[in-house]
């Protein structure tokens, strides 16, 4: 048994071509689909691996290419009509390919590969070879296309730029040279690229050095450097949309911005084209009709569009002019004049287009919609667009048969488009658009009705017994709840519908019921899946439900039964919300050992299901027990291996015979059901696509319905070889099946048919579940209102009675007191509530520990960054009266890194300090002069005036405790290293200055703290003053601030808490226990018998104290009630001596009083002296502050000059590097530019050798022609000659026939040649008939004359071909002469800027920043002019002071030479006797030494005499022997060690060997086991036949390749003798050559 494709159905919005005049194809899910636009029939060709991928078409050689999705994908080239393929292009692309495109003329195709190769490539494809490649890393390629003019033109587009490339020619050589377009801004202006590698703007800064380029400053170094660009300086430039050629190999682009550019292909600049203004009255009319479309536009209810700038997405060239489309569904037409045109409308047909194109012939522009819609336009006729197909552009989501006739199919996609198709051969016959998301569709048996469920949770039911106009008759809202799957028995019974949150809806199928809703079931598990199955005896239908156990990762099926009593009494078997009752539909459950994605049920309770975590089938028999509660686990009877992966599916035929199987992987496997045999299989969809969606048998199992997931193929099977019995079968059980449908068939029919067609309105949407739902709440919630009311009432008396029991209970007695629970009347709930209550307040505390938590870790971070690596704590000192603060220099410990650096600058700069003084006490001792006394004592003084001032040093730190000695000098700071080490000593300077400063701050501080203390002990005695006295004055307390005293912003004091301290249970008790102590401990210091007996007698003191006085009071005496009158002389007497008594004591007091006033007055006065006295030392500080801030920021500006010039000298060593590279990537260049030059000279001499000897071989056939025909008469042989000369008209290349072609007017080139000469040969047929031939001839002279006329013409055109081959040569060779001069120009160029950057690096080295102190005022000058500085240099006076010493110093040795030479001269007559002695004495001691030599002397003699030391000698021969001695021992002593521990170590590796050796053993026998078990199932899973065929069919390919390669052979030895034969002929031919 086999399946073929009957037809394919689908759509694709791109990749469309012509492939002849009136045949347009394009690719859709696996196939190639070839639509003929007169007769409307479409025909597929399948890929033989999987999914199409890129496609192209070749029109003028009628051939297509297209490309798979496999890894390491080919590239098929298939000819048409035949469909035969041609050949196979395999390149090096490992993923896939996502463009192809053909030249116009030649055999070339390119293509350009995704991710992560990127490669353009162009291909031979007749020769099947690659002919170049060049990879774009990172750019993607949305559109390719050849220049129609010239082949060695290729354009690539992507969303953002444009890329035009070059095929140059090398002979056999092709290369691909990148030439990218630069497009105008956003806004339509061109887009003017500045070159930020070679800045033309001037480079110097005469204060802060060179300027370098942006990617020097960024610090980047190779390719990145060239290409660098800042964000500030990248404007976003146009988007490309769309392109295409002109005549002129000019490219016409359309953006998204509404602009459209024509591009130079040869100089690439791009230009915006403007419309031509238009006149006034032009204008008016213009204004009016888009009034007009506006209008109409709102009447439809459509969006006004905006017609003056539209977005291109499509374009196509004529010659009339250039053809536009885009969103807005029109049809333009641009007549262009140099940069201006003129725009007209051609058609509108609403409807978004994405693509635009012209037949072969230039009669049909095509029309391709977003929405699947397919038009013709006639551009000669300039009518209105014709649709040609109406197709849907979203995939197809279900597809079902129509019965009962099995004549027609149904499909329907996601965007809600139901179509109706001939099931014979495709055709579409209508096409309705719901406007919806469908997610489901179904057919129902018993009627010609298709239910389309939705996303919204409703269900369409459409007519569709008139096939060519289905109608809406019905729509149902089931619930919110999306429809996931439809399902219809096969009597048309019921319909079962699948919803999300595990619902299922059972529907009345029949439209005589309104297709009713009978109820639902409210399932545990997720839904996965149905299997609907009828029982046509027993009349009812079981539905098995497939569920998820997710718990246990395990399927189970639950099966329930609906019978036909469920439409005829409703009501018996639903609850009074629609659900239905379990006794009413008999409900069975079944565990499985496996998870199922699918399962499909036959009517002997034999369940197929489709598992997911292992590919294959499972077989279970369902038994009859029906166990709802903790049903047993059901083991598969027999599981069937699948090849296929991802989650799948399974199918089951009308019959139950076959059952399908489909999966991710696009393969739809047919098996038996009764021996799970694969009887076919069928690649016809693919896993790049998703797979396949949905399967489908038709009722007689002649047709099979398959859908993709995405690729939006709609594929119908046919079966090509059957057996007979199985074809019996089926169609038996299509015929019964028919005999009890018909009658119900005929009858819903009618009923369909007089339904209405149904309206959008809200009067014809049938009840819901839900509404039904909320009525029966509302029925319910009338019902029981009264008994509501009273349940109220109840409750709050019950609650006043429990309150009213808690008060009693709290009255009476401990032991009469109940407990708390016994009051509760549901403890259940109150567990509940208090655990609920319990779990929130663990999640708030929670919460509020980890806030905590995050904040303390916030709070160290900051307090470790802030105040713990402090060594210096940042503080305030603040003025008393005065709002004066100074601060302190918050200061970190220097590190050991930091302290290492410090130390090492330092022991640098003492040696550097000292190595001067070394080298100058070394040139004091060598010299032959010395100076004077006075001229030493002025050279210290020079050398004393030489230490650096201040103004010199450039700062007053060391003034403030910085040590300014060890700097170097300012004009000494020349490398790197130098200015780093400056950048250590400044900021150790800074550092110190710092310190000191904080030295001074803390003393200040400390006095602070001082006088505050004495401030407190003087208002300690003001307070006691003013109680003495009894004022009420306000005394002032001084007091640090948080700023002075930053310690205590981080301890929180308890009277900052505002709210209650939270005790725990332990700290409560713990804080009551200190209570108690301290109550107790008081108590005892309360009870002392000694304070109460001074406190009773004397107030609590043993003497009166001066302070007391003002206390004191005098009694009166106890008579002074009494009237004056009455006193006798003693009471006056004793009144007396008491006034006496008051009076001096009222003095005392005064005294005492003023006393302590003035004392008063002292201490606030020297509170106010001493609290100023301190503000005057803060504002000192203050000022010392402010001064040393001065320093601060000299040092810091020296720091920040140093880093300046150390960035720059980076930056300039980044410029360097970056030229270096650029220099040697030129240099590189320029090798290969040469050596290709070499090459190609060398074969440009090879081929005008070629060439010269090819004209050469022509003229001698045109001088052999009289010697040829010599027997010929005289009068004949003119004639013959004239007729030898005589050529054809020359012909064109083979074009199509019609001249609207744009593109016809091409030149000829060397690729045409073979077509040419094939015309011309053609065209000779004409001259070679027999009615040309002179009168009198020979027939066989004819013949030998028609011959030698071929033979020159094709000597001729050979001749040509290799002239244009020659040239083609030499302008490639001139090309790279061009591109070696522009190299050599550019290297030229790199070397000066490297030169210019070498100089200002030493420049900017040499030309030091220097920084002055310089007071602050006016200066005065003698005279008004002012001396230029601009060429002065600055220089120590010291230079000028040593140059003055030298110069002294030279004229005291030129004095001194003087007296030398003259005392010099009187020794010469001394010098001469004295030579002429020791002439005499020389020639005495050559005569003693040549007696000496006469006396014989052996070696050993000879070294005893000749050795001055010879003892020494021999004593030194003897320790040197020795210590070789000893350095023996000792290397052997080394030796045996090593050797020994190379035992050692071998005596490891043999014990850690023979370990692993065990280990090995251990493993040997596990794996033994292994291959044994796997062997045993290996045999029982019967996979020998497997690989016995595929042992058969290797062997056959290896004897194929055998033959194949003797076959290589045997033509490879005729081939040698050919070439040696023709190689004889030649050199017989032509002796010469």
């Amino acid at each position: 048994m086999k399946l073929y494709k009957s037809w394919v159905q689908g759509f694709s919005k791109k990749n469309f071509g012509f492939i002849n005049n009136q045949t347009v194809c394009y690719p859709c899910g696996n196939y190639i689909l070839f639509l003929d636009i007169k007769t409307k029939k479409t025909t597929a060709l399948q890929c033989p691996t999987g999914q199409v991928g890129a496609f192209a078409v070749n029109a003028s050689s009628e051939v297509l290419a297209f490309s798979d999705r496999k890894l390491n994908p080919l590239i098929y080239i298939y000819s048409f009509p035949e469909l035969n393929k041609l050949t196979e292009l395999k390149g090096n692309v490992q993923l896939d390919y996502t463009v192809l495109a053909f030249s116009f003329t030649g055999p070339y195709l390119a293509s350009y590969s995704s991710i992560p190769e990127f490669v353009l490539s162009v291909w031979n494809w007749q020769e099947n070879i690659l002919l170049c490649s060049e990879s774009q890393p990172a750019i993607p390629v949305t559109s390719l296309s050849f220049n129609p003019m010239n082949w060695q033109q290729l354009c690539s587009v992507n969303e953002s730029s444009v890329t035009v490339w070059h095929i140059e020619r090398n002979y056999d050589e092709h290369h691909l040279k990148r030439n990218p377009v630069k497009l105008p801004h956003g806004q339509g202006s061109l887009n003017l690229h500045e070159d930020l590698f070679f800045p033309d703007s001037g480079n110097e800064d005469p204060y802060h050095g060179p300027v370098m380029p942006v990617s020097a400053i960024a610090g980047l170094v190779g390719d990145e450097a060239e290409t660098f660009m800042p964000r500030t300086a990248i404007k976003p430039s146009v988007h490309p949309t769309a392109h295409c050629w002109t005549a002129t190999s000019d490219i016409y682009m359309g953006c998204k911005e509404g602009y459209i550019l024509k591009i130079d292909a040869k100089t690439l600049s791009a230009c915006v084209l403007q419309q031509k203004p238009l006149p006034e009255y032009m204008r008016k009319v213009s204004d009016v009709v888009a009034y007009v479309r506006r209008e109409v536009w709102k009447k439809k209810g459509g969006k006004p569009r905006n017609l003056q700038r539209t977005v291109v997405f499509a374009m196509a060239f004529c010659n009339e002019g250039l053809y536009t489309a885009g969103s807005e569904g029109v049809l333009f037409f641009y007549h262009i004049r140099g940069l201006q045109y003129e725009m007209k409308i051609c058609a509108d047909i609403v409807e978004p287009i994405s693509s635009l194109l012209f037949s072969p012939d230039y009669t049909i522009l095509l029309l391709i919609t977003d929405q699947g819609t397919i038009y013709t336009y006639k551009p000669a006729r300039s009518g209105e667009a014709v649709k040609l197909l109406d197709a849907s552009s979203s995939c197809f989501l279900a597809a079902d048969f129509l019965p009962p006739e099995n004549k027609y199919c149904v499909s329907v996609t996601i965007s809600g488009e139901v179509q109706v198709w001939l099931l014979e051969d495709g055709t579409s016959l209508s096409k309705r658009n719901l406007n919806i998301e469908a997610t489901a569709m179904a057919c129902c048996p018993s009627s010609n009705s298709v239910a389309v469920g939705t996303k919204s949770g409703q269900i369409y039911f459409i007519d569709v017994t008139d096939v060519e106009a289905p109608r809406v008759v019905h729509r149902i809202f089931l619930s919110k709840f999306p429809v996931l799957s439809l399902h219809y028995d096969q009597s048309g019974q019921f319909l079962i519908t699948r919803a999300t949150e595990e619902h299922i809806f059972i529907l009345d199928a029949r439209p005589s019921k309104l297709f009713q809703v009978l109820g639902y079931i409210v399932l545990a598990d997720e839904v996965l899946g149905l299997s609907v199955v009828s029982d046509f005896k027993n009349n009812f239908v079981e539905v098995m439900v497939v569920l998820n156990v997710a718990e246990v990762q395990r399927a189970r099926l639950e099966i329930f039964c609906l019978s036909s009593a469920l439409t005829e009494d409703n009501e018996k078997f639903v609850n009074e919300q629609g659900m239905l009752n379990a006794s009413a539909i008999k409900r069975e459950q079944y565990d499985l050992d496996y998870p199922l994605s699918s399962a499909v049920r036959l009517k002997d309770n034999t369940v197929y299901g489709y598992c997911t975590c292992a590919p294959f089938i499972c077989k279970y028999n369902l038994s009859e027990q029906n166990i709802l509660e903790d049903p047993p686990v059901l083991l598969s009877e027999k599981r069937t291996p699948s090849n296929q992966f991802g989650s799948g599916f399974l199918c089951l035929s009308p019959n139950s015979r076959w059952l399908a199987s489909a999966a991710k992987d696009g393969v739809l496997f047919i098996y038996h059901t009764s021996t799970m045999e694969i009887l076919a299989q069928k690649h016809c969809h693919s896993y790049q696509g998703g797979g396949i969606r949905s399967a489908v048998f038709s009722l007689d199992g002649k047709f099979i319905l398959v859908n993709g997931e995405t690729d939006g193929a709609l594929v119908c099977l046919k079966w090509k070889k059957i057996k007979d019995i199985e074809v019996k079968e089926a169609a038996f059980h299509w015929q019964s099946l028919l005999t009890i449908l018909n009658k119900s068939i005929s009858n819903e029919n009618a009923v369909l048919k007089r339904m209405a067609e149904w309206q959008f309105d809200s009067e014809s949407t049938s009840e819901s579940l839900r509404e039904k739902k909320s009525k029966v709440i509302r029925e319910e919630t009338e019902r029981f209102a009264d008994q509501k009311k009273e349940l109220q009432k109840g409750i709050k008396k019950l609650r006043k009675t429990i309150q009213k029991m808690l008060h009693e209970n709290e009255q009476v007695p401990d032991i009469e007191k109940l407990e708390q629970q016994e009051f509760n009347l549901d403890t259940e709930e109150q567990e509940r509530v208090q655990a609920e209550a319990e779990q929130e307040v663990a999640r708030v505390r929670e919460k509020i520990e980890m806030e905590t938590l995050a904040n303390c870790y916030l709070q160290n971070v900051i307090k470790h960054e802030c105040w713990d690596s402090m060594s210096v704590k940042g503080r305030t000192v603040k003025c008393f009266h005065i709002a004066c603060e100074v601060k302190n220099y918050p200061l970190k410990e220097l590190n050991e890194q930091e302290l290492a650096t410090l130390e090492k600058v330092l022991q640098l700069r003492k040696i550097e300090a000292a190595d001067p003084k070394v080298q100058k006490k070394n040139l004091e001792t060598e010299s032959e002069t010395v100076l004077s006394t006075e001229e030493g004592k002025k050279a210290e003084e020079v050398m004393a005036g030489d230490s650096p001032s201040c103004c010199l040093v450039g700062s007053l730190s060391s003034q403030y405790g910085g040590d300014t000695s060890v700097l170097y000098h300012q004009l000494d700071l020349h490398t790197r290293e130098q200015k780093v080490n400056q950048i250590v000593l400044l900021k150790d300077i800074i550092y110190k200055v710092k310190t000191a400063f904080n030295k001074e701050f803390d003393i200040v501080a400390r006095q602070k703290e001082q006088e505050i203390a004495r401030v407190k002990e003087r208002n300690l005695r003001i307070q006691e003053i003013l109680a003495q006295l009894d004022l009420q004055a306000e005394v002032w307390e001084p007091g640090l601030t948080d700023d002075e005293i930053p310690e205590q912003v981080l301890t929180v004091q308890d009277s900052e808490i505002k709210v209650e301290k939270y005790l725990t249970p332990q700290e409560r008790e713990k804080a009551e226990m200190l209570a108690k102590l301290g109550m107790e401990r008081r108590l005892a210091a309360l009870d002392n018998e000694r304070l109460r007996a001074l406190n009773d007698m004397m107030g609590g003191v043993l003497e009166i104290q001066k302070e007391d006085i003002l206390k004191i009071d005098i009694p009166p005496p106890p008579f002074i009630s009494k009237p004056e009158h009455e006193w006798n002389d003693q009471e006056m007497k004793i009144f007396r001596e008491y006034e006496e008594k008051v009076k001096e004591l009222n003095e005392e007091k005064e005294k005492h009083r003023r006393a302590l006033e003035n004392e008063w007055k002292k201490l606030e006065a020297s509170i106010q002296e001493t609290t100023h006295n301190f503000d005057e030392t803060v504002c000192k500080l203050f000022e010392r502050k402010v001064n040393l801030e001065m320093v601060i920021y000299q040092e810091e500006l020296k720091i920040v000059n140093l880093i300046y010039s150390l960035l720059l000298d980076e930056e300039m060593d980044t410029r360097e590097a970056g030229l270096q590279h650029f220099f040697m990537k030129k240099q590189k260049e320029n090798v290969n530019i040469t050596r290709t030059i070499q090459t190609t000279k060398r074969k440009i001499e090879f081929y005008s050798d070629a060439y010269e000897n090819a004209i050469a071989e022509d003229e001698n056939l045109e001088c052999g022609f009289r010697t040829d025909f010599a027997d010929v008469p005289a009068d004949l042989l003119d004639e013959l000659f004239q007729l030898y000369k005589c050529r054809p008209r020359t012909p064109m290349r083979k074009m199509l026939p019609d001249s609207a072609n744009p593109y016809g007017d091409r030149s000829a080139s060397s690729e045409d040649y073979k077509d040419i000469l094939t015309c011309l040969m053609e065209a000779m047929d004409e001259l070679d008939k027999p009615e040309h031939m002179p009168d009198g001839l020979d027939p066989s002279i004819w013949e030998q004359f028609c011959q030698a006329r071929r033979n020159k013409m094709e000597s001729e055109q050979l001749v040509k071909w290799k002239a244009l081959k020659l040239a083609e040569m030499q302008a490639f060779l001139q090309r790279r002469m061009d591109d070696d001069q522009k190299i050599k120009s550019d290297i030229e160029y790199i070397s000066q800027e490297l030169i210019w950057l070498q100089e200002e690096k030493i420049k900017f080295q040499l030309d030091l920043t220097f920084q002055f102190l310089l007071k602050q005022g006016q200066v005065e000058l003698e005279s008004t002019e002012i001396p230029d500085y601009t060429d002065a240099i600055i220089i120590n006076k010291s230079v000028v002071e040593e140059l003055n010493c030298s110069i002294m110093a030279q004229g005291e040795k030129k004095i001194a030479s003087m007296v030398e030479r003259k005392d010099f001269s009187r020794g010469i007559f001394l010098l001469e006797w004295e030579h002429k002695k020791m002439r005499m004495q020389i020639e005495d001691l050559k005569q003693k030494a040549r007696d000496i030599a006469m006396l014989p002397i052996s070696k050993d003699r000879q070294l005893f005499l000749t050795m001055l030391n010879y003892d020494s000698h021999i004593a030194h021969r003897i320790s040197v022997m020795k210590q070789t001695l000893d350095v023996m021992d000792k290397l052997h002593k080394k030796n045996t060690k090593n050797r020994q521990k190379r035992i050692r170590e071998l005596a490891k590796c043999i014990a850690l060997k023979e370990q692993a050796n065990y280990e090995l053993s251990l493993q040997l026998k596990e794996m033994l086991v292994s291959v044994s078990e796997r062997r045993h199932i290996s045999r029982a899973a019967d996979i020998q036949r497997i690989s016995e065929r595929n042992a058969k069919q290797r062997y056959r390919e290896i004897l194929k390749q055998k033959n194949l390669r003797d076959l290589i052979k045997e033509q490879e030895k005729q081939f040698g003798i050919l070439q040696a034969e023709a190689e004889r002929l030649r050199s017989r031919t032509f002796p010469i050559l």
